[in-house]
């Protein structure tokens, strides 16, 4: 199969070890990647804070980049943007009155996945250790990320993903389906509010004892692992991803945020 990285934004600029894991465990299957060179940002920020003009030529440039490119389906390790692509694209094309764009919009989501449903959705992966030779010995827990959870209803694709992973030990998250406070924009206009939401999930990701917080989100990611550091907690965080890139040969490091990433994930 060809598979499209949609590598978005975050995990571009802060986290390429993500990027470089999604690309491994695909390649690792037998699967051909490709990326867009066209794609920039998906616009998220811009219609989640109802900048629909400024969003308008961003969301254009999405559909157009992947729209014209050659591949059988698209994946990104993101449920946030994932969620956009799908949900909110169309629904500003259609709000624009471009009947041609939300139609492209609708093509171009249909076929874009968040990582953990293309491999257990579209590739039937459902044993890490045995398909992928995963193999992660750590104690680690999950924090299921608001997008992928409600608008996405990925339910446990990811933490399943996770369980299969040789070694590893996961251990629950109290409460993990509270929101950890980021919400994007919403961290910087809400500020306080955020932070309480962030030191509950901080508070209940050490009670676990965990070495590392994993989800499928960068951007919570990034929030919460800021928190752990400001807290002077052990724990730290990393993408499911890189969990499952992780192999007994070329093992991904449990530092989490501070992890080396080589790029010796094949």
């Amino acid at each position: 199969m060809r598979i499209a990285l949609f590598a978005t934004c975050i995990v571009d600029a802060m986290y390429p070890g993500t990027a470089r894991a999604t690309v491994a465990i695909l390649e690792r299957l037998g699967h051909e990647v490709v990326f867009p060179a066209g794609q920039a940002c998906c616009g998220q920020m811009h219609l989640n804070s109802g900048y629909f003009d400024e969003a308008l030529p961003v969301v254009r440039n999405h559909i157009e980049a992947f729209a014209g490119a050659d591949y059988d389906v698209a994946v990104a390790p993101s449920g946030s943007c994932v969620a956009s692509v799908k949900h909110q694209h169309p629904m500003l094309a259609r709000r624009c009155g471009d009947a041609a764009l939300e139609t492209r919009a609708r093509a171009v989501g249909a076929g874009t996945y968040e990582l953990s449903q293309l491999l257990t959705d579209v590739l039937g992966v459902t044993d890490a250790a045995a398909q992928l030779g995963s193999y992660f010995p750590h104690r680690v827990t999950y924090h299921p990320s608001c997008h992928g959870l409600r608008l996405l209803r990925l339910e446990d694709r990811q933490l399943d993903l996770l369980r299969s992973v040789g070694g590893i030990d996961v251990v629950e998250l109290p409460e993990a389906d509270q929101c950890c406070g980021f919400g994007g924009t919403f961290s910087l206009k809400n500020a306080e509010v955020s932070s309480a939401m962030l030191a509950d999930k901080t508070a209940a990701i050490d009670s676990t004892g965990a070495a590392l917080c994993s989800g499928g989100d960068a951007s919570c990611l990034l929030h919460i692992g800021g928190g752990l550091s400001r807290a002077n907690s052990a724990a730290g965080t990393l993408h499911f991803a890189e969990i499952l890139a992780s192999t007994r040969e070329h093992p991904v490091s449990a530092t989490g945020n501070t992890a080396a990433r080589t790029g010796m994930l094949r």
